[in-house]
C-alpha cells in the first residue's frame, strides 16, 4: 500500500534521507541504504524504484575530474538574445543541445537572457567555441564572458 506522501507526491523523511545519500554515492547498495535510513532492504528498494519511477531520481552517472581529462577551463557566458519569440528560444534550446562543451545552460531573467557555463581546454579553445560556435547560435545577438579563476564550490564534487 502507498504510503501517505507517495500519494500526495511529496517526499517523507525516509525518502529525503534516500535522496541525499545517494547524492553522496550512487553506487551505495541498497543494504547500506536501508540500514543507515532504519528500512528493512525491500521497502527501501521499492522507495529507490519508486523515485525513479516518479522522476525524482533521474538517474546515476560518474563524477569525473575535468581537468584530468584536459579540460581545464571554465567560462560562464551572458548571452543576449536578439529575438525572444517561443520560436526563437526553441531553436537556441536545441541548437544549444548539440554544442557538447557547453556544460549547462539556464534562461535567466535579468539583464540577458541566458547564461552558459563551457568548458574547454583552454583559452584559445574557449574563444574558437565563442566565435564560431556560440555566436553563431540562432538569434545571438550579444555575448559577454566571464572566466572561472578556481572552482570553490562544485555540487557534483
Amino acid at each position: 500500500m502507498p504510503t501517505e506522501s507517495a500519494l500526495s507526491g511529496q517526499l517523507d523523511q525516509f525518502d529525503r534521507k534516500i535522496v541525499d545519500l545517494l547524492l553522496k554515492d550512487g553506487r551505495l547498495p541498497v543494504t547500506e541504504i536501508a540500514a543507515q535510513v532504519g528500512l528493512s532492504k525491500t521497502p527501501c528498494q521499492n522507495r529507490v524504484n519508486r523515485l525513479r519511477k516518479e522522476g525524482v531520481i533521474l538517474g546515476f552517472r560518474a563524477v569525473v575530474d575535468p581537468e584530468k581529462l584536459g579540460q581545464e577551463q571554465v567560462a560562464f557566458v551572458e548571452v543576449k538574445m536578439t529575438d525572444t519569440t517561443e520560436a526563437a528560444l526553441r531553436d537556441f534550446n536545441t541548437a544549444i543541445l548539440q554544442v557538447p562543451q557547453i556544460e549547462q545552460c539556464h534562461m535567466i531573467a535579468g539583464a540577458f537572457d541566458y547564461l552558459l557555463k563551457v568548458r574547454t581546454k583552454n583559452m584559445q579553445d574557449y574563444r574558437h567555441i565563442l566565435g564560431e560556435v556560440i555566436s553563431s547560435l540562432p538569434h545571438v545577438g550579444q555575448t559577454s564572458t566571464h572566466v572561472s579563476m578556481d572552482s570553490v564550490k562544485d555540487r557534483a564534487f
